[in-house]
Order: structure tokens, then C-alpha cells, then sequence
């Protein structure tokens, strides 16, 4: 019997009929594009994130574009982030002709660290980007403090971290903006690509609404060069649903997550940390082994899933060997890179699956 990664269809069955009537819905109103749907969606989700505004967007990574060009960031500037990511963060970054400058990531939590910025910080700098990896939400007090110091604006990358929340507060919601991704298998995920961005102050915000769509307020009236980066509107009515799901979903995630904790740590195992005053949404559950080859191997024969996220450090990406980094430059980051398995994570894995999972991933690994 196979344990899913993650396993989309049972979930859509749970909801099968909500998503067709939305699809329905959509279908006679004839609301495809940045119409009232978006918009609805786009009220709920700043609602549930707690922040002030929310513009949808056509994927994850153009959210970042999008954040990155309402700050104005121009060819030549730099914007610091971890090399600890999926490549999207980085990509984004070069999309506007901007220099990523990389910063290692903790050994603990997988999240940028905080200690290093201040030292990678030039007259160039333009913005920062921490990634709430994994779901596991950054110290953003720490980091706030570290950005207000310098006067340089935050863009929060919370592809993964839909619902997550530092000290109370929602992810996406202490810098300037935060960028989501709805790719089918996130926590929150779409039946195709979307995305949206977390903005609070005014300005901003009708800044980033402009970007989305060519630049203008009016159907013939563009104030500048922008691009097109609407959001569709069954996206957002099929998200609009899976929405009054996702905590429930979270709270099933997080109680997985606890579990597989009970079984692999007092065995030694390295899993994620999660700091006192975060709360970890488990987009993705990982473990670290010295044999990770001999482990998957070993599910596969089992039909069990797993995935890595990520085997090539950001700094050693091919796209990006302009940048000059050498193997050894961000050591947590690639130690990590080396070792970490990710392991079946769903709201609708049972607690048999996960013991089922360990106990396969202690007959073979190695720590």
C-alpha cells in the first residue's frame, strides 16, 4: 500500500463538492479574470493572515517580482537572503536585474541567520528576504530590529508558511510585504499556479495592485510599464473554499508533526526546531541521515514517498555561478543540503502512517 507525499485526492475528495459548485459558479458568471472572486479571496486570506491588504497574483514567484519592483529595487541593487531556499527566491530577485547576496542558514530551525546579515549589508542594499521555510516562521523581532536599524525594507517569502504565525503575530504581516505561493501542494494550494501579497500600508498597496495589472487604476490608463500578474478567478474561487479548511488542516499537520517527534527525537534523530515563540504550519517535516541514498532507496521498495528539499544549495545553482560562490562558502547550508529527507506530510496521513514511516526510517538510517 503506498504512502503518499502528499496525496491531493483525498483531499479534493473531501471537498469535492464545494470546489465544483465554485468552479460553477465562476463558470456562469464569467468572472475569469481579477474580478470579484480574486477579490473576495483576496479579503479572506489578509483576514485569516492578519494583515491589512492582500492583492492575488499569478504564482509565488511573481509575488516576489511584484514586492521587489513596488520597492523600486533597480538593476545593480542588492537583496540579502538565505541560501538555504527553493531557487523562486533568488530567481525573482535576478528577474529585476537586482544581485542576491546570500546569507547561511541555522543548523537548527533551517531559517536565515539573523546574526550574519548586518555584516552582508552595503549602500546597495536595497531590501531583505527571509523565508519562513518548512512552515518554521523566522525570529522576524530579531530580524525587524536588524532591518529598522539600517532603514532597509523586508519582504517576508511565505511560500510555505500559510497560516504561520510568529509571537502571535501572522507571517507576511512585519515587513513591507509578504508573498504566498498557491502551488497545488502547499498547505494552501491551488488547481493550478496563484499566489498573493500580504501589504499594510496604503500606498503600498495600491502600488503592488498596479504591478499586478499593467500598471494602471483604469481599464486604458497605465501610469507605468508594470506586466501582468492577475490572478485567475477559478483559482481563487477553488482557494476561497479550501480557505474554511486550512486551519483545521493546520491543527492535523501540526499534531503529525508531534507525533513523528515523539518517535524519531528520543532516538536521536535531527528534525526541525521550532522556537518557543513560533508557530510552525509543517508545510514540510524533515529528518537528517548521513545515508540518505540507502533510505529512499529503501522506501521506494516499500512504496512510501519522500522528497528533498533542497539538494543544491542556492549558491551552487548553475544559473547563478555569476555570483562566484565556492563550495564551503555557506557550510550549514550545504551540510544540509547533504542530509535532510522529507517525509510524508498531509493533513490526511493517519498516525499508523507515520509509525509505519519510522519505523521503515530506523531499520535503515543512519544518523
Amino acid at each position: 500500500m503506498t504512502i503518499h507525499f502528499v496525496d491531493l485526492d483525498s483531499q479534493y475528495q473531501s471537498i469535492k463538492g464545494e470546489v465544483q459548485n465554485a468552479i460553477n459558479g465562476i463558470l456562469e458568471t464569467k468572472d475569469f479574470i481579477h474580478g470579484k472572486s480574486v477579490e473576495k479571496f483576496s479579503k479572506n486570506f489578509a483576514t485569516a493572515q492578519g494583515s491589512k491588504y492582500c492583492v492575488g497574483a499569478a504564482n509565488g514567484t511573481s509575488a516576489i517580482t511584484v514586492a521587489l519592483r513596488a520597492l523600486n529595487v533597480q538593476p545593480g541593487d542588492e537583496v540579502i537572503t538565505v541560501a538555504n531556499s527553493f531557487f523562486a527566491t533568488p530567481e525573482a530577485i535576478a528577474e529585476v536585474y537586482a544581485k542576491p547576496v546570500f546569507v547561511d542558514c541555522e543548523a537548527d530551525t533551517y531559517s536565515i541567520d539573523i546574526s550574519q546579515i548586518e555584516k552582508k549589508i552595503t549602500s546597495n542594499t536595497k531590501a531583505i528576504i527571509p523565508v519562513h521555510l518548512y512552515g518554521n516562521p523566522v525570529d522576524m523581532d530579531a530580524l525587524m530590529k536588524v532591518a529598522n536599524k539600517h532603514n532597509i525594507p523586508v519582504i517576508e517569502d511565505c511560500a510555505q508558511a500559510h497560516l504561520a504565525k510568529w509571537n502571535g503575530k501572522g507571517a507576511g504581516t512585519f515587513g513591507a510585504m509578504g508573498t504566498f505561493s498557491f502551488y497545488p501542494g502547499k498547505n494552501l494550494g491551488a488547481y493550478g499556479d496563484a499566489g498573493a501579497i500580504t501589504v499594510q500600508d496604503d500606498k503600498l498597496h495600491q502600488l503592488v495592485a498596479m504591478h499586478v495589472n499593467h500598471g494602471r487604476t483604469k481599464k486604458y490608463e497605465h501610469d507605468f510599464c508594470a506586466g501582468n500578474f492577475r490572478m485567475d478567478g477559478i483559482q481563487a474561487a477553488i482557494l476561497d473554499v479550501k480557505l474554511k479548511h486550512l486551519n483545521d488542516w493546520t491543527e492535523k499537520r501540526r499534531e503529525l508533526a508531534c507525533h513523528y517527534e515523539s518517535i524519531l527525537q528520543p532516538l536521536g534523530f535531527k528534525t526541525i526546531t521550532v522556537k518557543k515563540d513560533a508557530r510552525c504550519v509543517y508545510h514540510i517535516y524533515l529528518v537528517e541521515v548521513s545515508n540518505r541514498d540507502e533510505v529512499t532507496n529503501h522506501f521506494k521498495s516499500l512504496d512510501i514517498q519522500c522528497g528533498v528539499h533542497y539538494p543544491i544549495p542556492l549558491h551552487m545553482q548553475p544559473a547563478l555561478k555569476h555570483l562566484e560562490h565556492n563550495k564551503g562558502d555557506f557550510p550549514v547550508t550545504e551540510r544540509a543540503a547533504e542530509r535532510i529527507l522529507s517525509l510524508p506530510m498531509y493533513a490526511e496521513l493517519t498516525k499508523a502512517e507515520v509509525e509505519k514511516v519510522c519505523a521503515e526510517l530506523i531499520k535503515v538510517a543512519k544518523k
